[in-house]
């Protein structure tokens, strides 16, 4: 069943006031959030004023891994699609032979489905040979990855993520319109897990390799209510001891493993995530056209957190001119905070080409007056000017500070003075030195 807000969350929800538009995007543009609908500024859905997570952007990602954030910036872009619709619009007759995934894709059959709704996706059986995957990627905190379908139903204009339908020869605009399943989960974790380490390199052996679960896909999309894909991996991580597990979601749906994630907590490190990116319902249905809304994920935040689960709201992306204006990413924190969120995080959006060409042609339908300044700081590569992401990580930095959130149990760890070796006994974790620290 899913969760209901509080009434003193309902309260939060009906307290606000129309917010004043920040000047780090164009500043001359008083009305430049206007949503191209007539109740869209009645300020029912403002946010209110408050005081008080690829691949590598060398242009080689990996399907299951996710970009770097913004240590390295300036990557260019790269025009060049990998799909075979590119291929026909440059007059090619015939493309390459199918290989590895595109191949697997392309003969994967149909999955059964309840759904008749004429607005589902295609489903479809993918036949992997591993469902954990490892990412190399120095850039990110995590050596594991768990994806447990490829696409996501929940469409996010701006989903980092829709470049890996192009390792299956598809175009990034059937992310979420065609969606793979993948087959016995379980039995391939079992598999897998020979391959995971309890002393992890980057750690110098003083803890567990990380297995982040919804790096390119969300876990808790539509397609987990018939598939259980992300269930099936719960079980079976639900059964071993010492791992250090996360899981990313924009769903509430994510309260119903709540039971998986109790026994989890009980033998390994677990943290989880919710995403809010704004409070604004109809912004959230712009951006995130069938993601659940925001005071759902926030009841989400407050369901798991009474069951004495670790839980933090990532902001992310913070998208430049819509989630930004003044007081709106303080309200999202002051929310958390109430919902009873350990900690709290955003980074400013990145775009890869996949999803460049899905949300370039957003932005000039829906806000046309962020076009012009998107094309400019866009065009040339994936991440928006230094000056601005400085700014942004500065004002980070300063809600985490003022409303007292703790930092997520991965950068935690690097703060831990270090052990000459690792234990055999497994050592209580950082999931439970945050429950400690939050009372």
């Amino acid at each position: 069943m899913s969760p209901v807000p509080s009434k003193s969350m309902q309260a939060d929800f009906n307290r606000r006031r129309p917010a004043q538009q920040t000047a780090l995007f164009p500043a001359d543009c008083p009305d430049v959030l206007t949503e191209h609908d007539p109740k869209a500024r009645t300020g029912s859905d403002l946010a209110p004023i408050v005081t008080g997570p690829g691949g590598s952007i060398s242009g080689c990602p990996s399907p299951d891994c996710p970009p770097a954030l913004s240590a390295e910036y300036g990557a260019p872009r790269h025009q060049e699609s990998r799909t075979r619709d590119a291929a026909a619009c440059c007059g090619a007759e015939k493309s390459a032979p199918l290989v590895g995934i595109a191949r697997l894709a392309a003969n994967s059959p149909a999955a059964e489905t309840q759904r008749n709704s004429p607005e589902r996706p295609e489903y479809f059986l993918l036949p992997v040979k591993s469902i954990l995957n490892r990412c190399d990627s120095k850039r990110v905190p995590f050596e594991w990855t768990i994806n447990p379908y490829r696409g996501c139903e929940f469409a996010c204009k701006y989903c980092y993520a829709r470049y890996t339908h192009e390792y299956m020869d598809l175009d990034g605009g059937e992310f979420e319109k065609k969606i793979f399943v993948k087959q016995d989960a379980a039995a391939l974790l079992v598999q897998d897990m020979r391959k995971y380490s309890f002393e992890s390199k980057s750690s110098g052996g003083m803890y567990p390799e990380h297995i982040a679960i919804g790096t390119a896909t969300d876990p808790y999309q539509p397609a987990e209510r018939e598939y259980r894909v992300t269930r099936a991996c719960l079980e079976e991580l639900a059964k071993r001891e010492g791992l250090s597990v996360s899981l990313i979601t924009k769903s509430n749906q994510i309260v119903r493993d709540i039971d998986l994630f109790k026994k989890i907590a009980e033998r390994s490190e677990l943290s989880l995530n919710i995403t809010i990116t704004t409070l604004r319902p109809r912004l959230a249905r712009l951006l995130e056209p069938r993601a659940p809304r925001p005071d759902l994920r926030l009841a989400a935040v407050r369901t798991l957190r009474e069951a004495g689960l670790a839980v933090g709201v990532s902001a992310c992306p913070l998208i430049p001119g819509m989630t930004d204006r003044d007081g709106e990413l303080e309200a999202v924190a002051a929310a958390a905070k109430n919902a009873g969120a350990l900690w709290f995080f955003s980074n400013v959006l990145f775009l890869m080409p996949s999803s460049a060409k899905q949300f370039f042609p957003f932005v000039r339908e829906k806000f046309p007056k962020l076009a012009k300044q998107y094309e400019e700081w866009y065009a040339k590569n994936g991440y928006a000017p230094d000056a601005y992401r400085r700014q942004m990580s500065e004002r980070i930095a300063k809600i985490r500070h003022d409303y007292g959130f703790v930092s997520r149990p991965w950068e935690e760890r690097t703060r831990k003075t270090k052990r000459p070796q690792l234990s055999l006994a497994w050592q209580p974790g950082v999931g439970e030195t945050l429950l400690r620290a939050a009372g």
